[in-house]
């Protein structure tokens, strides 16, 4: 079953996209210094990703994917460049203030799903809306919604030991889009599920960047890559190939 997405009665309205670039990054480098030196997980990276985009980033294992993925959910302040992200410089900003960008733009997939194993599927959703003080009557009705758009309204009072991994999963691209985020990111958010799993859940991507979501994935799979508009190929921490499908 492919899952589809219902229109929703009530929403966190988006903040207002401002023109140019979601993601503008120049001359970004993170590197760790060793007792043989200085040693580069990222090298000069220099990309914009525009509004819609739908980016894939590809490499081998230690290419800097993940890392590049940290740095733009401002999960990694440790980097030398520029980022700007809707045209705040993120480069300029404290860890609170990132922190706050963070919580209000950014939906985040994780391969391990992350769902909270001590709160049910509605608590779950719940979370995101918490951090961006959203009114109680408000989350409710934004929790209830979610629930029948990704329809998993029987599954609200489960928990995440109670769930198969690609219904984790589909409750973890929920818990990421509940609060109407600029961006999704999302860590090989099929590299635990079987192929028929992985379908869906990269089909529920594709609708999602159909209503306008900017979608950044890291992934080994070309299947996946295919769902995208664009692949960004890092090796050694270089983008070595950036290409439109």
């Amino acid at each position: 079953m492919i899952w589809s997405l219902k229109k929703t009665t009530a929403e966190v309205a988006p903040a207002p996209i401002p023109p140019g670039p979601v993601v503008g990054l120049r001359n970004l480098e993170k590197y760790f210094d060793t007792a043989a030196g200085r040693s580069y997980v990222l090298r000069q990276i220099t990309t914009d990703i525009n509004p819609g985009d739908f980016v894939t980033i590809m490499g081998p294992s230690g290419a800097g994917k993940s890392t590049l993925l940290s740095i733009l959910g401002m999960l990694d302040a440790a980097w030398n460049g520029e980022f700007n992200f809707r045209g705040t410089p993120i480069h300029n900003l404290t860890t609170k203030e990132r922190l706050a960008i963070n919580r209000k733009h950014i939906g985040f997939v994780f391969q391990a799903y992350h769902l909270l194993d001590d709160l049910t599927v509605a608590e779950n959703l719940d979370v995101p809306l918490s951090y961006r003080d959203v009114p109680r009557a408000e989350r409710a009705a934004l929790v209830a919604d979610t629930l029948d758009r990704f329809q998993i309204v029987g599954k609200k009072d489960l928990y995440p030991r109670q769930l198969s991994g690609g219904q984790q999963q589909l409750v973890g691209v929920a818990r990421a889009v509940i609060a109407r985020p600029s961006v999704i990111l999302a860590d090989e958010p099929t590299g635990n599920l079987h192929s028929s799993q992985a379908r869906e859940i990269m089909e529920l991507f594709r609708r999602l960047n159909a209503e306008g979501v900017t979608i950044i994935q890291v992934t080994h799979s070309d299947e996946n890559a295919r769902y995208g508009r664009r692949i960004i190929e890092l090796r050694d921490g270089w983008i070595v190939d950036d290409k439109v499908l």
